[in-house]
């Protein structure tokens, strides 16, 4: 640094002790002038020194500025034409008017000068135009990431290449879990003899064993029925591409030996900690089996949940075992409750309306009081004939309450049953569900990502037709202090018929056992009918919807209403059902508007399609034969937009959520 700079803080001082040697030499002229002369001229040297010194170190300051303004420029300049960073400057019509040297070097060029950005790299253009502050994007096979000054129309350009390769390698040696169990092997060994169990145990281990092979996965049998397989995410994408085929080859291998053996798997990752991928995995596994098996389940740390398989109808392996002991469960709790609420989902068809009172004459035979949930707005024409008799029953007509009074009655003792539907945002009033302390859930749906929490007990049976079904067997373990009323009866009966179509569609012997059970106690197959009866209008609005219908695929019936036209669920629903009996169709879908801003669809099939799956992908749900969804915010011709590209991404193999 110059002595200039350094001297600059005793500079100030000097001059300050010369203007007081000057004073002071004036006071000594005054006595004694010859010395003050001298004091005078001494002191005039002294200060023409210091003025040439200041002189000397000014000029060595500004040579110093000068050169290090030099220095600072060239650098500069070097900087922008030889540093690994890309510069860029647009104008306002995205065309490039200066890049330094090593942006064109990134594409291979002499100069990007004067050409468009739409040319050069047309996936800046979106950061550009919405004006992103920083993102990365991939340019000539590298990994950029971009850092744009929008006042400036200046782009900055990092080569991230190697990083984001060494973040991939990371995400694809994490570890998974994965927990593989044969559903239904107790049921299919049980009746054999150990040559033929042992034939078929070498066949699914071979097959397993071979997969794990082909494919580096570590396989290790646990138990007869559960296997265990660690392997990493970078197999995983690899298995989720080939949609899990082992599910495929395993049940078609078996049934070509008479024993219909199928798999569900439970898959843990995203985490690094293997304790929680073992509960990941389990829980993956619980929500495959759940939803009926034979099906892959990925649980993912966010919450989502991605489903692969699921293709199959249910086999029906629920037992009566189990039926009695869930039975003797309710009834603990309930005898422990003060009072009982029932609420089934929004809109409730005749299997919510028949499984909430066969609950309510549950707690009857225990003796507690029991109410039902129902918003008298919001019920169809079948429910509305129900009511109407249920009237004339002063005492059952007295246990249906509105939303608002079960939030009044509601305490911490209350028992909260939710039939026919295990999601939170289907419940007729969500704020019982949270204002209850027990809870449980009876339904036949296949469970979904969605479900309500904190449940005492869950009885969730997709091999079931309906909730009726389920509840007519709970009734029939309960105390029998008071006699099932034909009403009732006829209620849980209806529940059955509505759900099962008239006992065509997911119709097992257990069924018709739960329909004996009702028609024995007075159920009346008349009033059933009665209650199911359609006027004129409803139609003749389904046969319009019906007759729009075109096909898509083979075999795959899609009909759309109007823009202007508004229909309910349970027309739509009504119209998927009739599309159905129809020659050559074993899928049908139906697209309605039901309010200005709500398209339903509603999805049937014959069981070789699997709508829930279908219906899941566009955030609905359902059963493997009966499921609908809702969107919001689309027009009719969107939704059939996406209703074809879920069916597209359904016949391909898998299904993601």
């Amino acid at each position: 640094m110059p002595s200039y700079l350094k001297n600059q803080s005793i500079r100030y001082p000097i001059y300050g002790l010369i203007g007081v040697s000057g004073v002071l030499l004036l006071i000594l002229t005054y006595y004694q002038w010859l010395f003050g002369l001298i004091g005078f001229l001494l002191l005039s040297g002294l200060f023409y020194v210091i003025l040439q010194i200041e002189k000397n170190n000014r000029r060595e300051t500004e040579e110093y500025i000068t050169t290090l303004s030099y220095r600072l420029k060239k650098v500069g300049e070097e900087a922008l034409l030889e540093m690994p960073i890309g510069i860029m400057l647009i104008n306002d019509d995205l065309y490039i008017e200066w890049t330094n040297p090593f942006m064109a070097s990134c594409f291979h060029e002499d100069t990007l000068v004067g050409r468009s950005l739409y040319d050069v790299a047309e996936s800046i253009v979106p950061l550009v135009k919405q004006e992103v502050e920083m993102d990365t994007v991939s340019l000539e096979n590298r990994k950029f990431k971009v850092i744009h000054k929008p006042e400036e129309r200046l782009l900055y350009f990092f080569d991230v290449t190697e990083q984001v390769e060494i973040e991939k390698l990371y995400e694809d040696e994490r570890t998974v879990i994965s927990i593989i169990f044969l559903d239904n092997y107790d049921e299919l060994t049980q009746g054999m003899d150990d040559q033929r169990r042992s034939s078929l145990n070498s066949l699914v281990t071979s097959l397993l064993d071979k997969w794990a092979r082909d494919n580096g996965v570590f396989l290790k049998r646990i138990s007869s029925d559960r296997f265990i397989a660690i392997f990493n995410e970078h197999i995983l994408q690899h298995l989720e591409k080939g949609k899990f085929s082992i599910l495929d080859e395993i049940r078609e291998t078996t049934a070509k030996q008479n024993v219909p053996l199928t798999l569900s798997i439970g898959v843990g990752s995203g985490v690094s900690s293997l304790p929680e991928l073992g509960s990941l995995a389990q829980s993956s596994l619980d929500l495959a089996l759940g939803r009926g098996g034979d099906q892959v389940a990925i649980k993912m740390t966010n919450g989502k949940v991605k489903f692969y398989g699921g293709k199959t109808n249910p086999v029906e392996k629920r037992t009566r075992v189990r039926a009695r002991v869930i039975s003797h469960a309710i009834k603990d709790i309930i005898v422990d409750s003060d009072k009982v609420i029932v609420m089934g989902h929004k809109y409730p068809d005749m299997d919510a309306i028949g499984a909430s009172i066969g609950i309510q004459k549950v707690a009857q035979m225990n003796e507690r009081e029991a109410f039902i949930v129902i918003n008298f707005e919001e019920i169809d024409t079948g429910v509305q004939r129900l009511m109407q008799e249920i009237k004339q029953k002063s005492e059952l007509y007295s246990k249906f309450i509105t939303p608002e009074e079960a939030l009044d009655m509601i305490t911490d003792d209350t028992l909260l049953v939710v039939v026919d539907t295990h999601k939170p945002s289907m419940v007729i009033e969500e704020k019982i569900l949270r204002e209850a302390e027990k809870i449980i859930v009876i339904d036949h749906h296949r469970r979904g990502e969605e479900f309500i929490s904190n449940s005492l007990l869950v009885y969730m049976e997709p091999y079931a037709s309906s909730t009726a079904e389920l509840v007519t067997e709970l009734l029939e373990y309960q105390p029998k202090r008071s006699k099932i009323d034909m009403l009732e009866a006829t209620a849980l009966l209806a529940g059955i018929v509505v759900d099962t179509k008239s006992f065509t569609l997911r119709t097992g012997s257990r069924t018709f056992d739960a329909a004996s059970y009702l028609r024995a106690h007075g159920a009346d197959t008349v009033l059933v009918q009665k209650f199911l009866k359609e006027n004129v209008d409803t139609y003749i609005k389904r046969a319009k919807l019906i007759e729009s219908v075109s096909f898509y695929k083979d075999g795959i019936a899609i009909a759309k209403g109007s823009s202007e036209q508004m229909n309910d669920q349970i027309l739509i629903a009504q119209a998927a059902d009739t599309l159905l009996t129809m020659d050559g169709v074993i899928a049908s879908f139906v697209i309605s508007k039901r309010s200005e801003d709500v398209i339903g669809i509603s999805a049937r099939s014959l069981g070789d399609i699997n709508v829930q799956v279908i219906m899941e992908d566009l955030e609905g749900g359902g059963h493997l034969t009966n499921a609908a969804t809702q969107l919001h915010g689309i027009s009719i011709d969107e939704a059939e937009q996406r209703l074809r590209a879920a069916i597209d991404a359904y016949l391909e193999g898998g299904k993601k959520e």
